[in-house]
């Protein structure tokens, strides 16, 4: 713990430090960030605490003849609620005050490498791909961060190598690779099972205790490599994308359960190794304008390497003559599922903004029998010269079934009002508020309607 603090000290000082020396250089060493935080709690009685979150960002620029460039994005932040078990957990002050440091980018960017047309970007670094808002299904590089399930499209940076070659001014190709497999993190706090599905279990038998080991690959050039290269352009008025990416799905399936007997009631333990499994993306997008009303689109198919298979072990329970004791489950074919985007926004001239956006698919499903409908609307209104935005209509309404829409459905609507103190500081005051059935994601934040309130100054 003494060593994080040196190195949280050591940062702060460095970068205020650095600022200064460069001060007087032609080439400003340039810092900026902000500083957030973010306070939700339940709606419900007895309005237990959702979320505590006070993050400082720190981002460090410097070009250097434009020949070069550096940038780095630094989060320390304090997250979470003390956990304090034991009076042992007293004399632990990353217990009592949780906090943790983040590098989310720190790379070196070179310009006219080898060639004038030929930039590369080496480091951790933040790729991102697609046109639509927020929610992008071909920015599939980067890992998932789903820590904050309700922070839609956050990503984590990876350790990469990427190159853009320009073909005069409105072509361009990149080409990326990352040596090493990042899995997407999970939701913490009271969202921490929003994810998880609940097992089925054989007749008869009850689950009584499970536990799971996670297979990561291997780390080599041939387990544990993602790679990507896109073509990007601009014709007739639109951007335009087509992209590619050979990587595994960040987020693990079982492959094989071990059920052993616990007692003689039909209890059972479950052991469960899970797996990422190797997938081809295929991505195209645009976005542009027709008459004052921005539009985009976005696409990708999904090809996995191979059959995704769940294997059942109940080798260790006593079973009817014929009955076989390992049993497979195809869970994802070797065949190639869609997921798209349909959008389009436009600014009234008296100020207020309508989003909209239809998907197919959203970032965790799998299969072209599991993906859902998404429809996403977005009002807002100014007032008092932008100072005071108002979003009356914030939301969106998930159908999983179309066959029977009253059990299969979730509605999301989070209400917002923002208020710029300063040119600098914003205040967030919102709601969140859910209903559904059946299943799908949304339909799991029922109990979890929340009032969120966030202050967000930058510098």
């Amino acid at each position: 713990m003494k060593k994080i603090n040196y190195i949280t000290i050591a940062l702060i000082f460095f970068l205020f430090s650095a600022k200064n020396v460069y001060a007087q250089e032609e080439s400003k060493l340039k810092l900026s960030g902000e500083l957030l935080t973010d306070q939700r709690f339940l709606l419900e009685s007895p309005n237990d605490w959702a979320w505590n979150e006070n993050r400082l960002t720190l981002k460090l620029e410097k070009r250097i003849n434009d020949n070069s460039k550096f940038y780095s994005e630094v989060w320390i932040r304090n997250i979470g609620l003390p956990q304090v078990n034991s009076s042992a957990d007293l004399y632990n002050k990353g217990i009592i005050d949780p906090y943790n440091m983040e590098i989310r980018e720190a790379y070196v960017q070179l310009f006219g490498f080898l060639t004038k047309n030929l930039d590369v970007k080496i480091g951790r670094q933040r790729i991102v791909w697609g046109t639509a808002d927020k929610l992008n299904l071909t920015d599939n590089l980067n890992p998932y961060d789903f820590e904050d399930v309700l922070d839609f499209g956050r990503h984590r940076g990876s350790d990469a190598i990427s190159f853009d070659y320009y073909f005069g001014t409105d072509f361009s190709l990149q080409a990326v690779y990352i040596p090493f497999f990042q899995p997407a993190n999970m939701p913490v706090g009271i969202f921490g099972t929003v994810l998880s599905s609940e097992m089925e279990m054989p007749p008869g038998l009850t689950l009584k205790d499970f536990d799971n080991q996670v297979n990561m690959p291997k780390y080599n050039l041939g387990e544990s490599s993602t790679a990507g290269i896109k073509f990007k352009g601009f014709a007739a008025g639109f951007d335009f994308s087509l992209s590619y990416v050979w990587g595994r799905d960040g987020m693990p399936v079982s492959t094989y359960n071990t059920i052993i007997p616990v007692d003689l009631q039909g209890g059972v333990s479950v052991h469960s190794d899970l797996s990422f499994f190797r997938t081809h993306i295929f991505g195209a997008d645009m976005a542009g304008s027709i008459g004052g009303l921005g539009v985009w689109a976005e696409a990708a198919a999904f090809l996995p390497e191979n059959e995704v298979v769940m294997t059942n072990d109940l080798s260790a329970i006593p079973l009817p003559p014929g009955v076989p004791s390992i049993t497979d489950t195809l869970v994802l074919k070797k065949e190639t599922y869609v997921k798209f985007i349909l959008g389009a926004d436009y600014n009234f001239a008296n100020g207020s903004y309508l989003n909209f956006q239809y998907m197919h698919g959203f970032i965790n499903e799998r299969g072209s029998d599991n993906l859902n409908d998404y429809f996403f609307l977005r009002y807002d209104m100014k007032f008092f010269d932008d100072k005071l935005r108002l979003s009356p209509i914030n939301g969106g309404y998930i159908i999983s079934d179309w066959d029977n829409i009253s059990n299969n459905y979730a509605v999301v609507y989070v209400p917002e009002v923002a208020y710029m103190a300063t040119d600098d500081a914003e205040i967030t005051l919102s709601a969140a508020v859910f209903d559904g059935k059946g299943d799908n994601l949304f339909a799991n934040f029922v109990d979890y309607n929340m009032l969120m309130f966030k202050i967000k100054y930058s510098f």
